[in-house]
């Protein structure tokens, strides 16, 4: 079996002597497995890194097997992703991310939104709001996709600060007022509004994200939220301004 794709390298583990397991999320064939000859070595290695795009050709003489690889890159980003602590910390959670995905169930839409994060991941003013909205994607793509188009108490389009941890529905400032210290925030940037976010709006929208994908995803497979995805956070709030 052969077979031709894109993809974003989000994992790598040594095997061997000189290869190594390279784990693409691939544009159509999903989280893929397989082998890389001669992935660690002083030619190969530095291309063949999580956060790096490749051609990929993936052999394998039947479907369940591993495979072998023939990667060649496409788009280098180690060099940004080595530089910057928040990009080494956000490269870490895109694998973790990915890894809540079925293997080798093809996700498309999601795999762009995968590029342009990793793309973005040593930007401290889009790359932490462009991760929050990486993890609403995934809710979604999940099967539990936030509703934020309306508030559930008036019906209302306006105005909408907060979402019911219960119901995952996005709730009106004046219809959530009364029970604000039990809603969660919901930053303009994830509602569709502002496409800046300070430091404050990228905390609340990584505290609103993470509650679901904790209490949906993570909690049942007995994991707590990763830690890169805690580190991720720490370094973008120490980058980010505290107001535009």
């Amino acid at each position: 079996m052969e077979w031709r794709d894109e993809g974003l390298i989000v994992g790598i583990r040594k095997h061997g002597e000189s290869s190594a397991i390279v784990e693409v999320f691939s544009r159509g064939h999903g989280r893929h497995l397989g082998v890389a000859r001669g992935a660690r070595s002083k030619t190969n290695a530095p291309a063949l890194q999580p956060g790096n795009s490749v051609s990929a050709v993936w052999r394998a003489r039947l479907d369940e097997h591993i495979g072998n690889w023939t990667l060649e890159p496409t788009r280098l980003r180690s060099s940004e992703i080595l530089g910057s602590a928040m990009a080494l910390h956000g490269v870490n959670y895109l694998g973790a991310l990915a890894r809540l995905l079925p293997e080798r169930d093809p996700h498309p839409a999601l795999y762009e939104t995968f590029e342009l994060v990793a793309d973005h991941l040593h930007a401290p003013d889009v790359g932490p709001a462009l991760m929050a909205r990486l993890e609403l994607a995934m809710l979604a793509e999940l099967g539990f996709g936030l509703d934020l188009e309306r508030c559930a108490a008036t019906g209302a389009r306006e105005d909408l600060i907060y979402v019911s941890p219960k119901s995952a529905k996005a709730v009106s400032r004046a219809a959530g007022k009364p029970w604000k210290d039990r809603l969660l925030p919901l930053p303009a940037f994830l509602a569709g509004g502002s496409a800046q976010a300070d430091s404050t709006d990228v905390a609340n929208g990584f505290r609103l994200t993470g509650y679901f994908l904790e209490r949906e995803f993570f909690a049942p497979r007995g994991s707590p939220l990763p830690d890169c995805r805690r580190a991720f956070i720490a370094a973008a709030i120490k980058l980010i301004p505290a107001k535009f």
